[in-house]
């Protein structure tokens, strides 16, 4: 079976890459390997897309644990420790941050969600997609694509810390403040989910460059370049079909997260160069909502120069 879908065979042809991405998509199996098991267990930190089954809206968003919080529990399976409960009393692994806007996709059998494990320590990343099940203990995703990034556009943070913090409260608006503005410019990062089509999965994926490449264009419109990746055009083909996505950007330092959801459309220059354009149609933002700190950021040597 084709791993790749009229989507993503469109920006495949249209780039002229298909050739190269047929040999990358070898690498997507349906199985958790040990040695991505063993990846797993070891993460304080885990990141998934979804859309929320009442309003549709795609939304990302970050779950954190003591490491083991997040592991394999068969060959197709791992088990996330959300702190909870559906039915009986959590572990104590940490909860999304109140009021999360993926809280109902959660509590919902079947949901489809992409998740993305990246461990900054090592700039290693792994991409876990399938169907949610919800579990006295969270949930677990019962898996149809699991597969390694490369470690492109990812910064290196050596070390982390988890600290006693208290979420705030989110701010809901239908608008990018100021402040969220200069937080979005100064950002290295940030994780992108998509659907495929029909909804028939969905796909959790990482952005990275130097502070900077994420531009603010106006208080609901923000836009990045497409740099070179690994030419699966996994993202850009779930656009191409469903404009429909959420972002996700973090604080590294302070634990606040941005929640964005709206619609992606990618336009492509006569030179070659892609550009994602991001309408915003509501943001979330909560402080302190994470238990992490992470030490400075060594950026990727990948990086583009974001002024370029």
């Amino acid at each position: 079976m084709d791993v790749y879908h009229s989507g993503s065979r469109a920006v495949q042809d249209r780039v002229g890459v298909r050739d190269l991405a047929d040999h990358m998509g070898r690498a997507i199996g349906e199985g958790v390997r040990p040695v991505v098991a063993a990846f797993l267990e070891l993460q304080p930190l885990l990141v998934l897309g979804a859309a929320d089954p009442v309003d549709g809206r795609v939304w990302a968003s970050a779950l954190t644990g003591a490491p083991g919080f997040v592991r394999a529990t068969g060959p197709r399976r791992i088990s996330v420790a959300t702190g909870v409960s559906h039915a009986c009393p959590s572990d104590g692994a940490d909860a999304p941050p109140p009021a999360d806007p993926l809280a109902a996709a959660l509590a919902t059998p079947g949901t489809p969600v992409g998740t993305t494990v990246l461990d900054p320590r090592t700039r290693r990343r792994v991409r876990v997609n399938g169907r949610l099940r919800p579990t006295p203990r969270g949930f677990a995703v019962e898996t149809d694509r699991v597969f390694a990034n490369c470690p492109k556009y990812v910064q290196r943070r050596e070390t982390y810390e988890t600290v006693d913090r208290t979420p705030g409260s989110p701010r809901r608006s239908t608008e990018l403040t100021s402040g969220q503005r200069e937080f979005l410019a100064a950002a290295d990062t940030f994780f992108l989910a998509t659907l495929h089509p029909d909804g028939a999965g969905a796909e959790l994926g990482h952005r990275g460059g130097a502070p900077g490449f994420v531009h603010v264009a106006s208080p609901r419109t923000l836009t990045w370049r497409d740099h070179p990746g690994n030419s699966m055009f996994l993202t850009l083909g779930n656009l191409a079909t469903d404009p429909r996505a959420g972002l996700l950007f973090l604080d590294w330092t302070t634990g606040r997260t941005l929640q964005l959801t709206g619609e992606a459309r990618t336009r492509f220059a006569p030179d070659g160069e892609r550009t994602v354009h991001f309408t915003v149609a509501e943001a979330v933002d909560t402080p302190a909502a994470l238990p992490l700190r992470w030490s400075a950021p060594e950026y990727s040597p990948a990086n583009p120069d974001p002024t370029g």
